[in-house]
């Protein structure tokens, strides 16, 4: 099967042919470094993760572009004076830059616990804003924006009327209609310098406040959010690319912006495919700071966030968005999340355990069935990922797996009921898809199979120390397993079985 992904552009899956293939452009919308990641960010930053992974095991040579947004970012929605950075800057008491910097790391660190791979590129707003200004400049040129006072504003009913004859009128991607747009845009403060309420800002003048800021044909000031990524896209990916990836709420007005400003700067659609992952709510609520429900990414790891009921880890979190489809409605609760870990420690104790075992090649299968039943489920893996990077079928296919896995370590079948070709074909296949397509890992001081070798030798210990009557010893080893929450049962025939909370 071909890839197939769902471009949010014409609302259909299509056959992913890149431009110049093997080469592939992706550009992916990164951070805004004025505070710490959230669980929110978690799965835009995990899912193109993930299709960046699936696409370097295609064989494609990716140039992935995620940038860090470190200047301006006001809002079309907002005040428009409100700079993220600076705001932040000035409650942090911090230098915008330090403020930058500290974030940044933040992210680069959430990044790593999660065994996310790096971009090819991370550029940064402030270090493009000789291209963010050079664009602006084309845009006015060719009559498309504005100069008011100062800022610098896109004329969007000009686009509108001018590319709906190219069948690429404003609200192309997000199917919004300008007319609606006109009725329902809110009163902004410096309204009255737009021509139009729905014009959005390239340049703003910087008010004797602001604290980061830069000289312009325009006097100083600071570039619009979503000028940034236009300029960062073009240099690094060409006038049209590949990919364009997101959180779905990015859609519109970011992306819509983008292709607008884009489209009569390089006088073509920027991207060809456009991939938007769906939000995260929280016990069926949207995050929001009115809920209290924004959890940062350290509160998760950490379980001090007032929502949560013990701390999970990255790995814990990786797994729990990877189980639904990147379109698809993902609600976080502490239920969802135990779940999740408890389904993550088995897959990884079954995996880890594989990865010890040795067969050889060219014995038969005694159970026939069986051995067809696991080739159809090994090779359907990369159908569920070539349809629309499909992760939540993949994981279901891995724990149709698991317990034949299971069965043969606990000796309830033998080696030969599947041949020796189809359990290595299961090693490869498992790490492939484990590893480094979900990019899955034993987490730092998680090495099961090494902790259940020492339970197994206190388990022993015990059983001797109840042979000789030593029952001190007995409950001792007990107990304090139990407060580590490791939980041992005695069976009828005289053996135990242990469980992890």
């Amino acid at each position: 099967m071909a890839l197939k992904i769902y471009n949010s552009l014409t609302r259909q899956k299509e056959v992913f042919e890149p431009l110049q293939a093997p080469h592939v452009g992706m550009y992916v919308c990164g951070p805004t470094v004025s505070g710490e990641s959230h669980l929110g960010h978690a799965r835009p930053f995990i899912t193109f993760d993930v299709v960046y992974r699936y696409l370097l095991h295609k064989g494609y040579k990716v140039r992935y572009v995620r940038n860090i947004t470190d200047a301006g970012h006001f809002e079309e929605e907002g005040k428009v004076a409100d700079d993220k950075i600076s705001s932040k800057a000035i409650l942090e008491k911090l230098e915008p830059m330090e403020l930058v910097q500290k974030y940044t790391h933040l992210y680069h660190w959430a990044m790593d616990q999660f065994n996310n791979l790096p971009p090819s590129i991370e550029p940064t707003a402030t270090g493009h804003i000789i291209e963010q200004i050079e664009m602006i400049k084309k845009i006015i040129k060719d009559g498309y924006a504005y100069e008011a006072n100062g800022s610098v504003y896109f004329d969007v009913l000009k686009y509108n009327e001018d590319y709906t004859k190219k069948n690429q009128p404003y609200g192309i991607l997000s199917g919004r209609n300008v007319e609606d747009q006109l009725d329902t845009s809110r009163e902004l403060d410096n309204q009255d310098e737009k021509k139009n309420k729905v014009d959005f800002a390239l340049w703003k003048k910087a008010p004797a406040e602001h604290i980061m800021r830069w000289q312009s044909p325009w006097g100083e000031g600071f570039p619009g959010w979503h000028i940034e990524c236009s300029a960062m896209a073009t240099k690094y990916l060409g006038k049209k690319f590949d990919i364009h990836g997101g959180g779905m709420d990015l859609q519109f007005p970011h992306h819509e912006c983008e292709i607008a400003q884009s489209t009569v700067c390089n006088h073509e659609m920027p991207a060809r495919y456009w991939m938007h992952n769906n939000m995260i709510t929280i016990n069926g609520r949207k995050m929001g700071k009115s809920y209290n429900n924004v959890i940062k990414l350290s509160e998760l790891f950490d379980g001090s966030h007032p929502i949560l009921t013990q701390a999970y880890t990255p790995m814990t979190v990786r797994f729990f968005i990877l189980q639904s489809q990147y379109r698809g409605t993902l609600d976080f609760s502490n239920e969802a999340l135990q779940a999740s870990e408890k389904a993550l420690r088995r897959l990884m104790e079954a995996y880890e355990w594989l990865k010890t075992q040795t067969f050889q090649t060219g014995s038969t299968a005694n159970d026939k069935t069986l051995d067809v039943q696991i080739n159809t489920w090994l090779n359907e893996l990369t159908e569920f990922m070539d349809d629309d990077i499909n992760t939540a079928k993949v994981v279901a296919n891995l724990f149709e797996i698991i317990p034949t896995l299971n069965s043969l370590k606990d000796k309830h079948i033998t080696s030969d009921a599947i041949s020796g070709d189809t359990w290595i074909k299961t090693q490869q296949q498992l790490e492939l898809f484990i590893e480094n397509i979900l990019g899955l890992k034993v987490e730092s001081g998680a090495h099961r199979h090494q902790l259940n070798g020492v339970i197994d030798l206190l388990i022993e210990i015990r059983k001797e120390a109840k042979a000789r009557k030593d029952f001190a010893t007995s409950d001792k080893i007990r107990n304090q397993l139990t407060d580590m929450g490791i939980h041992l049962k005695d069976e009828k025939d005289g053996a135990m079985s242990y469980t992890f909370d």
